[in-house]
């Protein structure tokens, strides 16, 4: 049974000025299941924010068709592509409220446009500023909020009119660390509460790691490599996968050969200390070449490389210690001079 929510299919499309075409996306097949948190990722130009505007239509695709829902959007009339919109809501990078107007009051915006009773539509406010954790700022106007609570009015905006899906376009680019950590944490609490199926679109690897089960990497106007994001994480296939998921893209540049372990934390082993273990049951020191891991409840999340010892013995030991572990572990070069 196709359980599909969202459906690319063969989609293509360019911009055209007077004398230039640019092919913003070229050839895109995507297919986003109900309930998955979906990550888009590439590069900046590479067409991730043009891609998501084709979703909902408010780019029109030059070739391909775009599913929603099972219904082929292109196809619909301008009432229709509306209502269907309705079940769409979208988060930007800007938060892009409306100045004027309180937090409650731009809440009540879309439900205002598609003619809801006033009253209900404060009802609807009010729980969903408890939703997102500002039942006490209804009142406030965007100029008295920081940049996280501004996000989060924004998407209990995105959810006034129920939808089945949100599409979010670097929704935490403007953000600090903190503050975007809180708001992937909100997504993912609205995602398993209330079934929205989500859809994030970055530039950010870590973003794609803290929250999203299943990723799309977008390069040169065409998915490079589509899959599980702990699969693509552990092993990335291709050089734009690598050149997102390795550190500073080295993997992609030709070094002298040294030999060093990558080791992958995908949040199936606790937040011991792993390296420091393995050098006391190896009785062999390793140089941290690089390390970005974080704890997430306990589980450990992220990456690091170590340089290993010359001795071949001794490298291998260290290698089935941390696999024993449940780690994902593999050769690399490049981090050594």
């Amino acid at each position: 049974m196709n359980n599909s929510i969202i459906e690319i299919k063969s989609l293509s499309k360019t911009f055209k000025s007077k004398n230039t075409e640019v092919h913003a996306l070229n050839d895109i097949n995507l297919s986003i299941e109900q309930g998955d948190i979906f990550g888009i990722i590439g590069m900046s130009g590479a067409g991730k924010s043009t891609l998501v505007r084709c979703i909902n239509m408010l780019e029109k695709p030059t070739a391909g068709t775009v599913l929603f829902d099972g219904k082929d959007l292109s196809a619909l009339s301008d009432r229709e592509l509306r209502e269907a919109r309705h079940s769409m809501g979208m988060i930007f990078q800007q938060f892009n409220l409306l100045m004027q107007r309180t937090a409650e009051g731009n809440i009540c915006f879309p439900l205002e446009i598609i003619g809801a009773d006033k009253a209900a539509a404060k009802k609807r406010a009010k729980e969903l500023l408890e939703l997102v954790g500002l039942s006490d700022r209804a009142k406030s106007y965007p100029s008295q909020l920081s940049g996280g609570q501004k996000q989060r009015v924004a998407i209990a905006r995105a959810l006034a009119t129920n939808p089945k899906v949100l599409l979010c376009d670097e929704a935490t680019s403007a953000l600090d660390p903190t503050t975007t950590t809180s708001i992937l944490a909100l997504l993912k609490d609205i995602n398993q509460r209330l079934g929205i199926t989500i859809v994030i679109i970055t530039h950010q690897m870590s973003v794609i790691e803290e929250i999203c089960n299943r990723v799309a990497i977008i390069s040169e106007s065409k998915i490079a490599e589509t899959g599980a994001v702990k699969d693509i994480f552990s092993k990335p296939q291709t050089a734009a996968a690598q050149k997102l998921v390795y550190p500073e893209g080295k993997r992609t540049e030709k070094f002298i050969s040294k030999r060093c372990m990558r080791i992958v934390f995908d949040g199936n082993s606790s937040f011991e200390p792993v390296i420091a273990n393995m050098v006391l049951e190896c009785k062999a020191p390793v140089n941290i070449m690089y390390a970005d891991t974080k704890n997430i409840d306990g589980k450990a999340f992220g990456q690091m490389v170590v340089q290993l010892p010359e001795d071949e013995a001794l490298a291998q030991k260290m290698f089935t210690y941390v696999r024993a572990r449940g780690l994902s572990a593999e050769e690399v070069s490049g981090y050594v001079g």
